[in-house]
């Protein structure tokens, strides 16, 4: 009898644990438009440095527009960091911070590589866009577009049912 409650016990913690594992590889969707507004960010910084000399939005340089737009939406940015942060902490990360930079790294080096297998002003004319259409906007319609899921760019993490 006492093997029996030890086991089931036993059953009952690794069922609970596999549980709490579960709600944890999950994003919710604020977290998941925290990742992606964190891949645009870093897109951007990419596509602004491999392009400065190469296209303009008004009157700057690529890389001084993307700059300016950072500066302007460093509170979004800040939040989607903050997000990420609470999420790696929940899902058991050693280092939270480690894991944002790695997910910052992953994401400029997918990018990078297309900046590296392309023409460079091939890269520039398919990607420059981007910077110039981010530079008028605002934070609602930055928030908009990190939350618009692409099959393209699915985020590294399931979204949990609601």
């Amino acid at each position: 009898m006492i093997r029996t409650l030890v086991l089931s016990i036993g059953i009952l913690a690794l069922s609970a644990s596999l549980a709490l594992a579960g709600t944890r590889s999950c994003y919710t969707t604020a977290e998941a438009e925290a990742e992606q507004g964190i891949r645009i960010h870093s897109e951007l910084m990419v596509i602004g440095l491999s392009c400065q000399h190469m296209a303009r939005a008004g009157n700057k340089n690529l890389y001084q527009s993307y700059r300016e737009f950072t500066r302007s939406n460093g509170s979004v940015f800040a939040d989607y960091e903050r997000r990420l942060m609470s999420y790696f902490q929940r899902s058991g990360a050693h280092d939270p911070e480690a894991a944002l930079n790695d997910l910052r790294t992953k994401f400029a080096n997918k990018i990078s590589l297309d900046a590296a297998t392309m023409r460079p002003d091939m890269f520039c004319a398919q990607y420059a866009p981007r910077i110039q259409k981010v530079s008028y906007m605002n934070q609602n319609n930055l928030r908009k577009w990190a939350s618009t899921f692409f099959p393209s760019h699915p985020v590294s993490h399931p979204v949990c049912s609601q």
